[in-house]
This record gives structure tokens, sequence and C-alpha cells, in this order.
């Protein structure tokens, strides 16, 4: 074997593709879990019903050369994914819209802040909060409050186990009011789900003759030499935690069956300020999956502990990010070995980003 990859998610999968198909290179790929795909892991129920085991993953990107590349082992359907929340009672948009301005608020009230954010701004703009608090009328920094509470700040407190005073302002300065009545969450050029599933466009990367899987298999536990190493792991756990542990966020999911044909009117409905969990996901929504019944997700944030949970989100901090950098330097000194995914690089990537990233490691091999 020439190369190993650690991982068998999108990452891990993309390179060893790469490396297998345009090198003609064998690889061998492990995965301590026992499926491939990672966390965007999908699989059919006995309802017919394609449920994503660790939350919704909707796939959108504006990278023509990631697009043509999983259109290459996957058939995309055109879902638009569009996320309702409950605020103040109401079910309503995400993020926060003119939509959402008229169903929270008083058709009056609602005209005269639609009046005054055009009056300031141009139609289709995204508004960080913290933009509107700078102008002096009272509407406006009413507006941002509002979205700060009900949209941002009990969902962020849950999220991520922090308080308000913890939060990074950074965060906050990139809430958004949305000058526009599209309810979409995404606004990329190229969006849908795989007809078949996230687990069969994984296997259908990993389907080379280059390329061997193994699971149940942890990297301690390979045997064989090689000559290079693509690492989408924790970056510190591959050092076993010399300089201390990364910090992340997980989440539980608590899965639950009825027995009509919808529990709730959209994929996802997020819940900032009421109950313990964040959101609840609807799964047959995806690929419109047919049933009698249907199956829901609640997800429960939670922090990351080794051996209970999944890591999801690296927990963003100038501190992390400082301790991250000292696993970067440490990893400069070994040769062959490169560290890639949420994982390895310590962020918080899409889908498309993932698979960005891992073409773009592999063109600077072959350069």
């Amino acid at each position: 074997m020439k190369n190993l990859v650690v991982g068998a998610g999108l990452s891990g999968s993309v390179i060893a593709n790469l490396l297998a198909s345009r090198l003609n290179e064998n690889v061998l790929v492990i995965d301590t879990k026992n499926h491939v795909a990672g966390n965007c892991y999908d699989y059919r129920d006995n309802n017919g019903i394609m449920v994503h085991k660790y939350g919704s993953h909707i796939f959108h990107t504006n990278n023509e050369k990631v697009w043509s590349f999983v259109r290459k082992f996957a058939d995309f359907n055109q879902y638009m994914h569009r996320v309702f929340a409950i605020i103040d009672g109401n079910e309503t948009t995400i993020p926060f819209n003119f939509n959402t301005l008229y169903a929270v608020f008083p058709p009056v009230f609602a005209k005269r802040l639609e009046k005054k954010l055009l009056e300031q701004f141009e139609y289709n703009q995204k508004i960080p909060i913290l933009e509107l608090q700078k102008y002096d009328d009272t509407d406006l920094k009413f507006l941002a409050n509002y979205i700060y509470e009900k949209v941002f700040l009990h969902y962020t407190t849950k999220q991520w186990g922090l308080k308000p005073d913890e939060f990074d302002s950074a965060v906050t300065a990139r809430v958004p009011v949305y000058l526009s009545k599209d309810d979409r969450y995404f606004q990329d050029k190229y969006q849908g789900i795989p007809l078949g599933g996230y687990t069969k466009l994984v296997e259908n990367i990993l389907n080379h003759p280059n390329i061997e899987l193994r699971l149940n298999m942890d990297f301690k536990d390979v045997e064989e030499h090689f000559d290079r190493v693509f690492y989408t792991g924790a970056i510190d756990e591959y050092f076993d935690y010399k300089f201390g542990a990364l910090p992340y966020r997980s989440a539980r999911f608590t899965f639950e069956e009825y027995n009509r044909e919808y529990y709730q009117h959209n994929s996802v409905v997020n819940y900032p300020c009421n109950y313990d969990f964040t959101r609840i996901h609807e799964y047959k929504y995806y690929l419109n999956d047919k049933s009698e019944k249907t199956v829901i997700a609640k997800e429960y944030p939670e922090a990351f502990e080794v051996g209970k949970n999944e890591r999801f989100y690296p927990v963003p901090s100038d501190e992390n990010i400082t301790l991250y950098n000292r696993y970067l330097e440490e990893a400069k000194n070994l040769e062959n070995v490169y560290f890639l995914g949420r994982l390895g690089d310590y962020r918080y990537y899409n889908m498309d980003k993932s698979i960005q990233r891992a073409i773009e490691l592999f063109d600077t091999l072959v350069v």
C-alpha cells in the first residue's frame, strides 16, 4: 500500500478516490465506525424513510468543480432547504426576513419596520443586527434586540453551552436580518440531496479497484508501512493530546416514530427559546419518501466526551485556535502526513468545503 487514508467520510473518500483514479496508486481507507460517510451517514429504515443518523445534511455549493465531482457519483434532486422556527409561539422562517417580520409583528408595525429598513438598505441584502444598532432609530434598535434575543441568544446558549458574555462578538456580528422574501436557508446555485443517499454517494466514491476499505479499525492498529498518510481524524488525538484536548460540541438525537404521515410542516423546525432541544428533524421531506408513518429526531446539544459521543463542531475561540496552531506546528515536523477535514483542520466545514479541501490538497501533490 502506498497511501493510508484515516477516515471514510467525505474528505477521506474524496482524497482516496483522487489518489486511486488520477495517480493510479493503491489506497487503504480505514474508519473506526462500522459504516462509511462519517457524520453524513444515512440509511433507509423499516418504513422506507431515508434517515440521517447524525442530523440533517443538505448539500449546497457555488463551486463548479465540487458540483462536477459529486455529480459523477450521484444524481441529486432539486431540494432547497427551508428552516422554520417557533418564535413567540408563531411558526415562521429563519433567517429572519420580511416574511418573518409580518409573522411575528402586527401588520402596521411590520410595515413600518419594512419601510425603515428599505430606506436605509438595498433589497436582498443581509444586514447584521449590530449594524442596525448603529442607527439612531428606536424601531431599528428594537428589531435588532428582538432578533438577538428571540433567534440568536437562547438557541446559541443551548448550541454552545456558553453564557451570553462568553460569546465571541464576531459571532453576534454575523446574525442577520435578510431584506428579502427569499425563504431558502441557502442561496447557493446548486442545492439538493443525493437520490440514493449520502452513504451511497460515499460508497460510489470509494468504489475503485485501487481502494481497499477496512471498517471498525483504529489508526493505531494498522501494521503496514505507507509512503503517505492522510488523516481526517482529530489532530489532537493523533498527537495523544500532548498539548491538551481541543474542545468540541456534540449532539444527541432521540428518534421517535409516529403513526401519521407528517409530524410537522417542514423538514427542520428550530426551537430557539423553548425546550432543551434546539430543533426537530423530519427526514421524509428530503427525498419525498412515501409512508403512512414518519420519523423525527430531536437534537440535544452537549459537550463532546471521548468514548461517549461524536465530535461535531469545533468551539470557536481565540484560545482554542491558539491550541490548534500548536498542533499544526507539531505536524510540520512529520514527513508525508497530511491533516484535513473538520477534525484534522479544526474547522466547521460544510460538505462542499470538505470536498473542496480534499481536491485542493490533492492538487498540491501533483504540481
